[in-house]
């Protein structure tokens, strides 16, 4: 059975960033993964979904859901998904028990609007996109995630070896 690496944070925080050179370590380990990055399972599954409270837990579960089918087939399943609702990632967390790593990339609503290339924050603010998490949906940080990311203050590449050292490689 695989684990699941659940990243939650804001946009702009680093999931992503950090997501990529952990699937390029886990090449040069022989690892095998699968990646569900919360925008393309959007844009590519559930189209369907807007960004209410309502939907953004419906994408959560179905994502949930993704996991369960390939947890056996692969080494790790890596999440990296805004996630904003504590009571998702708890759900996750008892999907797939001690297979459930939650890590927590820490960063600030201002520095991730200083990082945000896709002008989201901007257009949330002028008032152009509702239901924007860390705006109008608030963020609830994780209380127990098992890795917590400071990415202000840790280079995405420390952040990687945080998550090998964790996990054991």
């Amino acid at each position: 059975m695989g684990r699941v690496l659940w990243f939650t944070g804001l946009s702009g925080s680093g999931k992503t960033t950090i997501t990529e050179l952990l699937k390029k370590e886990f090449d040069k380990l022989g690892k095998s993964y699968q990646v569900f990055d919360g925008d393309d399972v959007r844009r590519e599954l559930h189209r369907h979904l807007g960004f209410t409270p309502g939907d953004i837990k419906e994408n959560n579960r179905l994502i949930i859901e993704l996991c369960k089918k390939v947890i056996d087939k692969v080494d790790y399943i890596m999440v990296p998904i805004i996630s904003p609702f504590r009571e998702s990632r708890e759900e996750a967390r008892k999907n797939f028990g001690k297979e459930f790593v939650e890590i927590y990339i820490n960063c600030s609503y201002n520095e991730c609007k200083k990082r945000d290339v896709k002008g989201l924050y901007t257009r949330a603010e002028a008032g152009e996109l509702e239901n924007f998490i860390g705006l109008h949906v608030p963020y609830e940080p994780p209380t127990n995630s098992e890795i917590e990311i400071d990415s202000v203050k840790q280079k995405p590449e420390e952040a990687v070896k945080k998550i090998i050292d964790f996990i054991g490689l």
